[in-house]
């Protein structure tokens, strides 16, 4: 069964092109680990909620953007085994991120619903 991997960053608008060079590299480096799909997102049409969220959720401040991105996997255990390989990749050695990993959050989800295409 398939398995997807969600994530939301806060990036300061300003390493946009910084951003998206690290997003070709780790997108390249899923897909290698046995990911079937990759998409990166750029905020566009974010409203600003009275309740809560994404600004919120990411704590994103003044000049920031929200990434929100996915990735598909066949199934969990190759989702493991390829984050574990990503997280060892010689091409993720030593790079300063664009952005504050504090503030991003991530999970795991099975999916309950899938119509359409992928």
């Amino acid at each position: 069964m398939a398995y997807l991997d969600g994530y939301v960053i806060p990036v300061p608008e300003a390493k946009k092109a910084e951003y998206r060079a690290l997003s070709e590299v780790t997108a390249e480096l899923f897909l290698k680990f046995g990911a079937t799909r990759v998409m990166e997102t750029w905020s566009q049409d974010v409203p600003h909620g009275t309740a809560t969220d994404f600004y919120r959720a990411t704590l994103a401040e003044k000049g920031e953007a929200v990434v929100f991105a996915w990735v598909l996997w066949p199934d969990k255990a190759t989702r493991d085994a390829g984050w574990g390989e990503l997280m060892e990749a010689p091409e993720m050695q030593g790079r300063t991120m664009p952005f504050d990993g504090k503030r991003m959050f991530w999970g795991g989800f099975e999916p309950i619903v899938d119509r359409g295409e992928s």
